[in-house]
């Protein structure tokens, strides 16, 4: 069973979001999220609060569907186990959606992403293209879909056509991937597109974009592959956001109207 949810906007009033009946009942809805990718979700470092696309836009979400929020932070590897046992409802963090995920998981794309390879502007002389960085070390999370994306562009890019491979080097996740690149470890690093913004913004000057990202893919909010009720719902109200003006002044905020959607999608993304 599930309850229509009618009186809380009515202007959806002829076409009512329906809630599964536990989490209309409870009024809450539990989100996972790790909040160290900005400008996704991360931490101020000035007040340790919570800020980010993903923070507003599951905010504004939430208030749609008359919910309240129980943030549950964790670490990215944490995020599938969690939706998997039923830990939380589902992610509010980017995750890329990949065909490979879709057997236990289904998703809601509500913004465009790609691993975008950067480098350090005092360090990158002589590097104009990605193939310049065939042979030398790139630093990626090894737990997101970047790390075999990079690997797989370095067989078709470099060894393929006759030049050596890159390195890929796996980390723990962003933050590790910035040390990584800052202290020399490596030559380049691959991030999402929106993240490499975020440190443009935050130090001018400092970082480089090499060449447009290597792929282009659909960033997700993940739930359960049979959570079809409330993933529908919330499909529902990010359309409601995307028409009302609210999603697009989000990506606004956080620079990254470059990659917004017409509309979300489900199970869009490609491999």
């Amino acid at each position: 069973m599930a309850f229509c949810l009618g009186q809380a906007v009515p202007a959806l009033a002829q076409a009512p979001i329906v809630l599964p009946d536990a989490i209309r009942t409870a009024g809450v809805v539990r989100i996972g999220i790790e909040a160290t990718y900005p400008p996704m979700a991360y931490k101020d470092p000035a007040t340790n609060e919570r800020r980010g696309v993903n923070v507003d836009l599951v905010t504004e979400i939430a208030k749609v569907l008359g919910l309240r929020i129980q943030w549950e932070e964790m670490a990215f590897a944490q995020l599938i186990p969690a939706l998997t046992t039923g830990r939380i409802d589902f992610s509010g963090s980017s995750m890329t959606d990949l065909p490979s995920r879709r057997d236990r998981l289904s998703f809601v794309d509500y913004v465009s992403t790609g691993p975008q390879i950067f480098a350090l502007a005092a360090q990158s002389a002589g590097i104009t293209q990605p193939t310049d960085l065939c042979g030398k070390s790139i630093a990626t999370p090894r737990t997101t879909a970047y790390f075999p994306t990079l690997t797989a562009w370095s067989q078709k890019n470099c060894v393929d056509q006759g030049r050596p491979a890159i390195n890929v080097v796996g980390t723990e996740g962003a933050a590790a991937t910035r040390t990584d690149l800052r202290q020399a470890r490596v030559n380049a690093a691959v991030l999402g597109a929106e993240y490499v913004v975020y440190l443009s913004q935050q130090e001018p000057n400092t970082f480089v974009r090499i060449g447009r990202p290597i792929g282009v893919n659909m960033s997700g909010m993940a739930f359960p592959k049979e959570s079809t009720v409330l993933r529908d719902a919330v499909v529902a109200a990010i359309n409601k956001l995307i028409a009302d003006g609210t999603y697009l002044a989000i990506l606004k905020k956080h620079g990254i109207e470059d990659q917004a959607l017409a509309t979300a999608t489900v199970d869009a993304g490609q491999p």
